[in-house]
């Protein structure tokens, strides 16, 4: 009988052994996971909550007696990184300086919060609206129409007369 002939059985499986320590960990893991409680929101009847940071979509702020806080600086739209920010300044002979046309296009934007950031006057903000859905990208584009009231453009689930009937 020679060398080559004897099987050697630990150096066989002395590189597999290595396998099994994980295998048992993510076994582990799972089990722990499956008893657990679940966390799953039925969504759309139920959203999920969100943070007070949430970046959703753009509102322009107004003043106590209704007016725009926005004097048209241009800031908002220079430092977007997407470019989705179009402001026409307009100012009328008495001084006063304000938008003559403000527009976003949501579908462009990134949600970086750097214009809400970068406003001194804290006109534009960011909701927390997260659920806006629509068919057309002519929808996407928000106008004065749309960045006054953003929670009314949240989707609201309508269950339909069978889902109702079904429970």
């Amino acid at each position: 009988m020679q060398d080559k002939d004897i099987l050697r059985v630990r150096d066989k499986w002395s590189g597999k052994v290595k396998y099994v320590t994980p295998l048992l960990k993510g076994l582990q893991y799972t089990f722990t996971n499956l008893l657990s409680k679940h966390k799953t929101f039925q969504y759309p009847e139920q959203k999920r909550p969100v943070s007070q940071r949430w970046r959703g979509l753009h509102r322009l702020e107004r003043d106590s007696q209704g007016q725009l806080l926005c004097v048209a600086c241009g800031l908002c739209a220079a430092v977007c990184p997407a470019q989705c920010i179009q402001v026409v300044p307009y100012e009328p002979e008495n001084g006063e300086r304000y938008p003559e046309d403000f527009k976003i296009d949501e579908l462009r934007c990134i949600f970086c919060g750097f214009c809400q950031e970068v406003c001194p006057r804290r006109a534009i903000t960011l909701s927390q609206v997260y659920d806006y859905v629509d068919y057309h990208r002519d929808d996407f584009q928000f106008s004065f129409a749309k960045l006054d009231k953003p929670e009314q453009l949240s989707f609201h689930y309508q269950r339909s007369l069978l889902q109702k009937i079904l429970g």
